[in-house]
């Protein structure tokens, strides 16, 4: 989808905006002196777009600076005199992309698709995609030659001609973290009460004129509800409106959360009485549901498709309401929760009887071997690689028996995986999610695991909202990122420090969960339901890129072992990945018609 375009001919700028986003909010065009200002999203408060976009302008105005990125959903063409910058926040929520060659760019786009050709694909793109597991992309590469992502927290300078002056990413402090983490505070509840003010920032700045929260009934998007509808009960707008958003199953294991979930509506009206609950019954509902159609038309290889039409129930629910924007509970687990990877810390500086406790301890809150921690949490982050491959000799027999993230499935051809970079993407990836200090890294990889934003953007237009993630805020990662893993990490009891930050406003039975059931129903019931139309699907793929990447027959009998049971999740999320992908290089054609046909001209030939 493409929100806005920049395009260059000869030496002229010409930049367009998408009407309809503009009328909803989602785009925000302002002028100055000092120049021109497009972006996608908000900065600062949702409420404020308008003040955000000033203040962005604003603080780049002068000629090398380097000022700290606003916190926000955002991603921004700032057009001066002297240069264009292009932008995105650290989160990295909605894309831009620019087309390069020769070191000048021809044009800027938040689609990919919009700025690529079908009969130019870039191979190494789906080398790197094709490893891990993450729900959206973090590297530069596209699927497609010459076109190029700007990063998180990234700043790309160009002339006002378009060549191309450098790229920055922001760090931590330039990012708006701070530079230094503030003074140790172990005893747990002043920690929650960081916890809770960070928290508390977070969700104010994404209130909406009319909010819908998603309730599962845990303890995240139950927390975020309850910090919205207090805000708002005390808030001085008496139009503001509260949805609460929820789907509701009747039967199967998911039915079990359905006490939950009506207890954190209540708990929610009882603090903010006018809040509106909108409970959506998702018995129907499958993983791999209109596969074809969710996987096909993103603008990029959608790894986590399997599981839109769940999301794209609610989200379809959420506009009918009329919001204006969707907070989810997502990014709570990998950050709030406590970080069994500091064991791998403990390791590495020789604190072995402090690393046999917390083993222990977290051994025993997670229900678990102390073996199994060990492997976890401390070998596998040292060898993620070895691990992996020695696995897959001991489960020798079956596709997918010891398939982890990183190491190459074996449906992917190793001519193809040698001629573009497999081993140097699956070594990349696998430093992206671990690092050289492993405890570190998990923030930063949290930020793309697990939030479903590429399907909240390909809709964003027909539902006029973005989803955003209270427990994804810089000031939120940075709050947790710097308590000492003795106060996150106790026994018995997952997500201590949440859990003391929210104790005034949780109900009893929701802050003493220890376990929530995960969504395995819906995928065995999608893979039973559509396991023939998947293999299908692969047996009567034209691309020709598809054959040469993958052996057909093997990826089948992945989906069949799939569907019997047999591998893990890491294995199920090799297989959806590239089913996913069969699917997006089938449709390829079908691309989006550029903006400027229904858009608004912003600049025109300067």
């Amino acid at each position: 989808m493409e929100a806005l375009r920049l395009e260059w001919s000869g030496d002229a700028a010409s930049l367009w905006t998408a009407d309809a986003m503009v009328r909803q909010g989602l785009v925000t065009t302002v002028t100055a002196p000092a120049g021109t200002a497009a972006v996608v999203g908000w900065v600062g408060s949702v409420q404020d777009r308008l003040a955000g976009a000033r203040a962005l302008l604003d603080a780049f105005d002068r000629p090398g600076a380097e000022p700290p990125l606003p916190t926000g959903d955002f991603a921004a063409v700032l057009m001066y005199r002297d240069r264009v910058l292009l932008m995105r926040d650290a989160q990295a929520r909605i894309p831009l992309f620019f087309r390069e060659s020769g070191g000048r760019v021809s044009a800027v786009s938040t689609s990919a698709r919009g700025l690529g050709r079908a009969a130019e694909l870039e191979r190494r793109y789906f080398c790197r995609y094709l490893t891990g597991n993450m729900a959206q992309p973090h590297t530069r590469l596209t699927p497609f030659a010459g076109v190029y992502r700007v990063l998180g927290g990234e700043v790309v300078e160009l002339s006002v001609t378009g060549r191309l002056r450098g790229r920055t990413v922001l760090r931590a402090r330039r990012a708006g973290l701070p530079a230094a983490p503030p003074a140790d505070r172990p005893d747990p509840g002043a920690a929650g009460q960081d916890l809770r003010r960070a928290l508390e920032q977070s969700v104010a700045r994404r209130l909406g004129r009319t909010t819908a929260c998603h309730v599962s009934g845990g303890t995240d998007s139950t927390s975020v509800a309850l910090l919205a509808a207090r805000l708002l009960a005390e808030g001085e707008d008496p139009d503001a409106e509260l949805i609460l958003l929820a789907g509701r199953f009747g039967g199967g294991e998911l039915a079990a959360e359905r006490p939950y979930l009506e207890e954190a509506v209540d708990a929610v009206r009882r603090l903010a009485p006018a809040a509106r609950p909108v409970i959506v019954d998702a018995d129907d509902v499958a993983d791999f549901d209109d596969f074809e159609y969710h996987a096909g038309d993103s603008d990029e290889p959608h790894a986590h498709a399997f599981r839109a039409p769940f999301w794209s129930r609610l989200h379809a629910v959420a506009a009918e309401q009329g919001c204006d924007i969707l907070l989810t509970g997502c990014g709570a687990d990998p950050v709030v929760d406590s970080n069994p990877l500091h064991l791998h810390r403990l390791a590495r500086s020789g604190r072995l009887r402090e690393l046999t406790g917390q083993a222990r301890a977290h051994a025993a809150a997670s229900e678990r071997g102390i073996r199994e921690i060990f492997g976890t949490h401390v070998v596998r982050p040292a060898l993620p690689l070895a691990i992996e491959r020695f696995a897959r000799l001991v489960c020798r027999g079956t596709v997918l028996g010891g398939l982890g993230n990183f190491t190459r499935p074996p449906w992917l051809r190793p001519g193809f995986a040698r001629a573009h970079g497999y081993r140097a993407a699956s070594i990349a990836e696998s430093r992206f999610a671990f690092g050289r200090r492993p405890e570190q890294s998990l923030y930063d990889a949290a930020n793309y695991l697990a939030a479903p934003d590429p399907l909240s953007w390909r809709h964003a237009q027909r539902n006029g909202f973005f989803l955003s993630h209270p427990f994804l805020d810089p000031e939120v990662i940075a709050t947790m990122r710097c308590l000492p893993a003795e106060v996150t990490m106790r026994a018995g009891r997952s997500k201590a420090v949440l859990r003391e930050a929210m104790a005034d406003l949780l109900p009893r039975r929701i802050s003493g969960r220890t376990a929530k059931i995960p969504f395995n129903d819906l995928y065995v019931r999608g893979l039973r339901a559509h396991g023939d139309e998947l293999v299908d699907l692969c047996r009567s793929a034209r691309h020709p890129l598809t054959a040469e990447m993958f052996d057909i027959d093997t990826l089948c009998r992945a989906v069949r072992e799939a569907q019997w049971g047999m591998g893990d999740s890491y294995a199920w999320d090799r297989v959806n990945a590239s089913l996913a992908l069969v699917v997006w290089l089938e449709r390829l054609g079908y691309g989006s018609s550029p903006v400027p046909g229904a858009a608004m001209p912003v600049i025109v030939g300067s």
